[in-house]
């Protein structure tokens, strides 16, 4: 009986917007949403009444949404520009691996927004994680939070929400539609969160020196 109200309450699965068909999707049904996850490097935007979510460590991750139309998205990144960049890199979104770095994620996500009839100066921000979860990785939360601050001061957008720094890691779910978010920090760092922004922190660096390393597939 539970299996089949499960399904009755699941419906169909809402169109992904091109260029978002390959992220993973799952019915989730404790907030009874199609949900997309987000690993490190990517970012999704929707217009239908779904969540995004995703495992924040030392990463951020931006929550961005137009009220008036209740269409938004989220993104995630671990670092906020790529090396050698220059003084505004944002504004110069042709020299690298897009939105691996904060900097062109968040243009990124905002261009998409745009293109679906957003009102750049209607936008919310909602900015989650930059914990300091490894010594090695000591700088790099702190990085993208002043990063993310910053480029929302230059820029003019208006932070609504925060939950940064800190030394847990975060599981964020936000609803676009709506603007809700939920927000869990996890008990303690676990290896595999470590692990996983070492070893992406890595690929970026084989990036930067010319290396072609894919992580997460």
């Amino acid at each position: 009986m539970n299996a089949l109200l499960s399904r009755a309450a699941e419906g169909s699965q809402p169109q992904a917007l091109p260029g978002f068909e390959h992220l993973r999707r799952f019915w989730e049904p404790s907030h009874r949403r199609w949900t997309a996850r987000l690993l490190p490097g990517q970012y999704y935007v929707t217009r239908a009444d779904e969540a995004v979510t995703t495992v924040l460590g030392s990463c951020i991750a931006v929550c961005i949404r137009d009220p008036w139309l209740s269409i938004g998205g989220m993104n995630h990144f671990m670092l906020p520009e790529e090396s050698g960049a220059g003084q505004n890199p944002w504004l110069d979104p042709s020299g690298g691996l897009a939105t691996r770095y904060g900097s062109y994620a968040m243009e990124s996500l905002i261009n998409q927004l745009l293109k679906l009839g957003a009102v750049r100066g209607r936008l919310e921000l909602k900015v989650f994680g930059g914990a300091r979860i490894l010594e090695s990785l000591a700088d790099i939360g702190q990085r993208n939070i002043e990063f993310v601050y910053n480029y929302a001061r230059v820029e003019g957008l208006h932070l609504s929400a925060q939950d940064v720094g800190g030394t847990q890691p975060r599981r964020v779910v936000y609803f676009p539609a709506s603007g809700r978010v939920r927000l869990r920090r996890l008990n303690a760092v676990t290896g595999r969160i470590a692990d996983r922004d070492r070893v992406y922190l890595h690929s970026l660096h084989e990036h930067d020196r010319g290396g072609d390393v894919e992580i997460f597939q």
